[in-house]
């Protein structure tokens, strides 16, 4: 049901954005940890898991800061045994938030476009146009879905995180982690098929 293809993360743009949070942090000397060393090493699945959501630069960027500014706060009240884990949740958590926001704003503002453009290497533009709708539509559905089946079917299916690490990031059992999934593609497939009727996407 899910095609990595259509939404594929940006190049480096991830380090513009942590060049500047590693100064603020400097600058307001909060980091007990190496905070630069940690937004180093796990920017880029950072920067890639927003992106494969939000496919926009823009929005993806503001993800990026708003995942680890809430990374520190959560490391100052407790301590964190896996930062990776904790950062793709975060920043899976963020970007639906987006979506949601994203999609309410193209329903109730008749005048709001935001398609987010999906590049692949010279693609034609057929398969272009093919892309960029499946990609939509696939942001759409996921928008739809309740917050915990939407944060579930990402973190299993673009992070490929076992059932017993899902449950542990969202603070669940593993058989109600496995509930989360089966609902979530239940409903996925239902909102795809209603989608593309709608707006006769081809797959």
């Amino acid at each position: 049901m899910w095609n990595r293809e259509c939404v594929p993360e940006s190049s480096q743009g991830w380090r513009t954005v942590s060049d500047k949070l590693g100064a603020a942090y400097e600058e307001n000397c909060l980091q007990v940890l190496n905070w630069q060393v940690i937004i180093e090493e796990h920017g880029p699945i950072v920067w890639q898991t927003a992106y494969r959501l939000l496919g926009n630069h823009a929005e993806t960027a503001d993800c990026f800061q708003e995942t680890f500014l809430c990374a520190l706060d959560v490391s100052q009240r407790q301590r964190v045994r896996n930062f990776p884990a904790l950062l793709v949740r975060l920043a899976t958590t963020r970007a639906i938030d987006r979506l949601r926001e994203r999609l309410r704003r193209s329903r109730h503002e008749p005048g709001f476009v935001e398609r987010a453009t999906v590049r692949r290497a010279n693609p034609s533009p057929d398969r272009q146009a093919q892309l960029n709708e499946l990609a939509t539509t696939l942001r759409d559905a996921l928008a739809e879905l309740p917050s915990q089946e939407a944060k579930a079917f990402c973190l299993r299916y673009l992070n490929d995180m076992s059932y017993r690490q899902i449950a542990r990031e969202l603070h669940i059992k593993t058989n109600a982690a496995g509930v989360l999934l089966h609902r979530a593609k239940a409903k996925l497939r239902g909102l795809l098929d209603s989608l593309e009727a709608t707006d006769e996407v081809v797959p």
